[in-house]
């Protein structure tokens, strides 16, 4: 069975864990660590990525406070930080840089790429030291092995694709907010009616940066396709799924009216229109919540978040996640600083009960959340006893998740493309751009010529 072949199995068990409730250059070798021995009394200095920007002051503070708790009890370590983080558009030029800091978070469509050109570390015997395996799921971590088995990488966050909604537009369109579309023939009518109803676009679709390619997948895998082969040498979109999700598109633009003006748009963009009430439904994950709530002001009671819509299925749904990597220039005892490092900020709280009810406490004071639906890497024992801690203390509407929720149980999780993933998804791009934005676009052109740039990538 290929790596890829074994994370969809992963993914497929890891759906049972949901509750309701750096890199230096290309051609430079990582050496597990560098040799010599490892002295965890050594002073060490780390540089930790993703610092909030500072439009987010409360999130710096929190921040800064972890960083300060950490040094109180590791007094050897000294921790630095840098805004850094993951983008799809720059991320290969740091690599190529040298210029990513000690540990950050990366997609999960990196690793497979980055393993066997021997641009991540091995951590496998440091994370045993720092006694930090016992808890994982060892299907999620399949995503940063080997063959042999040995581990590059730390998954910290697993999510799937769903359909958010709002429901404050619903029900102006006379649509029932609990009862979110289940499949796309159901989202063409209920965004229909939301246009007609209310003036607002009845459905927007992710296009630019990376996020066209990456939600023309999910819609392919949501239609019984595939992108690309499991052995990752070929794409297999130019086929019947993908067009007909074109195709859905297309109608949807340029049949229906239902689209609304504006067909490029990133992540963070279509957040906030859909927080402002521009947009009645718009494929996401779960964590949607946080930004549209926190950063956009969109009130909790509007937000919905169904099942991503089948068609003939139910065939699956896209999954991804972030995974803290580590450069392949750190010492073994900056390695093993690293990894106490994200051992306290990302594991601890699910073994100890004292740290979950604080870490719960602590979101609140910084006007986060508590609650919120997704999938862990971690044990499903593990997870569901750390929902119990928290579940005092959650602070968000989880019955408004009640679509997703529900589909967590009938819908596979499938792995993004294992092989150049956002290369795939750049050059798709262009494709879905094509389709919103030109009345006559030809669908089988478009994806016979991404085809042949695409197959020219990955068969480099």
């Amino acid at each position: 069975m290929t790596r890829r072949a074994r994370f969809a199995a992963a993914c497929t068990a890891a759906v049972a864990l949901v509750t309701t409730a750096a890199c230096a250059d290309g051609g430079t070798t990582a050496t597990g660590g560098g040799g010599g021995a490892i002295d965890e009394s050594a002073p060490v200095t780390i540089t930790i990525g993703d610092r909030p920007t500072p439009d987010k002051p409360n999130d710096i503070a929190a921040f800064d406070r972890n960083v300060k708790k950490f040094m109180d009890a590791h007094p050897n370590i000294t921790v630095k930080s840098t805004e850094t983080k993951w983008d799809a558009q720059t991320f290969q030029a740091q690599v190529a840089g040298g210029s990513l800091p000690t540990v950050m978070n990366i997609s999960f469509t990196e690793p497979q790429n980055m393993i066997p050109n021997k641009q991540l570390p091995d951590i496998t015997d440091e994370l045993k030291l720092v006694d930090l395996t016992k808890d994982l799921n060892p299907d999620v971590l399949k995503i940063v092995q080997d063959d042999a088995g040995r581990i590059y990488g730390l998954p910290i966050d697993v999510f799937s694709v769903g359909l958010a909604y709002n429901r404050a537009l619903f029900k102006q369109a006379g649509l029932d907010p609990d009862k979110p579309p289940t499949t796309w023939d159901e989202v063409r009518q209920y965004a229909k009616q939301i246009t007609e109803k209310t003036g607002k676009a009845g459905y927007a679709q992710l296009t630019k940066d990376n996020t066209g390619g990456w939600m023309l997948t999910t819609m392919t895998y949501s239609m019984g396709g595939s992108v690309q082969s499991e052995d990752g040498k070929k794409s297999t979109f130019n086929d019947a799924p993908t067009k007909k999700a074109l195709q859905l598109l297309k109608d949807l633009r340029w049949t229906d009216n239902t689209m609304g003006s504006n067909f490029l748009y990133n992540q963070e963009e279509v957040r906030q229109d859909f927080a402002a009430g521009k947009i009645g439904m718009v494929l996401q994950a779960p964590d949607a919540y946080d930004m549209c709530v926190k950063n956009f002001g969109m009130k909790p009671a509007d937000y919905g978040h169904g099942a991503l819509p089948q068609d003939g299925g139910p065939h699956g749904t896209l999954t991804g996640g972030s995974i803290k990597m580590i450069n392949p220039k750190a010492t073994k005892n900056e390695i093993v600083a690293a990894l106490k490092w994200i051992k306290s900020q990302e594991f601890d709280k699910y073994t100890n009960e004292q740290l979950a009810v604080q870490n719960a406490n602590d979101s609140i004071a910084d006007k986060g959340f508590v609650g919120r639906p997704g999938i862990t890497p971690l044990s499903q024992e593990t997870y569901d006893r750390y929902n119990l801690w928290r579940k005092p203390y959650n602070n968000v509407p989880i019955e408004q998740f009640q679509g997703y929720l529900d589909s967590t149980k009938s819908l596979k999780l499938l792995p993004e493309p294992g092989t150049k993933g956002q290369e795939v998804y750049a050059l798709l791009d262009p494709v879905v751009q094509q389709v919103l934005t030109k009345k006559d676009a030809d669908i089988d052109k478009l994806l016979t010529d991404a085809a042949s740039k695409i197959d020219a990538r990955l068969a480099r």
